[in-house]
């Protein structure tokens, strides 16, 4: 939703090329929930249908780096995820299915930090 939002507001000469990158990312991000839902469910729970917190930016710069930084928090937790996987290897309630797709999603997530790392002059950045 946000990256939708940010989409909506962007503007100037070079407008269009992020524009079309920040819907890229949004139906990633569509994606990724869509793949939660269905672990959810396939798990036995319910999913939760909070969302997480908006960010609001005005400009190319404020939109670009609070998606950065959501990123960023987004591998991060991924990441931990991962870790809490790993510990229950052997217990008997590990998931391959899950593992793989958290690997994929984080993959994802790391993708959209080089673009946008990219698209702010920050190349060489990788998170």
């Amino acid at each position: 939703m946000q990256y939708l939002s940010h989409a909506e507001i962007v503007d100037g000469i070079n407008a269009e090329p992020i524009i079309a990158r920040l819907k890229e990312i949004a139906n990633d991000e569509k994606g990724h929930q869509e793949k939660f839902r269905i672990l959810i469910e396939d798990l036995g729970e319910v999913p939760s249908v909070d969302f997480t917190p908006r960010h609001p930016a005005t400009t190319i710069k404020q939109i670009l780096e609070v998606n950065l930084k959501d990123e960023k928090t987004a591998v991060d937790t991924y990441r931990k995820i991962l870790e809490e996987l790993k510990k229950e290897k052997g217990q008997g309630y590990y998931d391959h299915l899950l593992e793989h797709e958290i690997r994929h999603i984080l993959m994802e997530e790391q993708e959209h930090i080089t673009e946008l790392e990219l698209l702010l002059g920050l190349q060489g950045n990788n998170y």
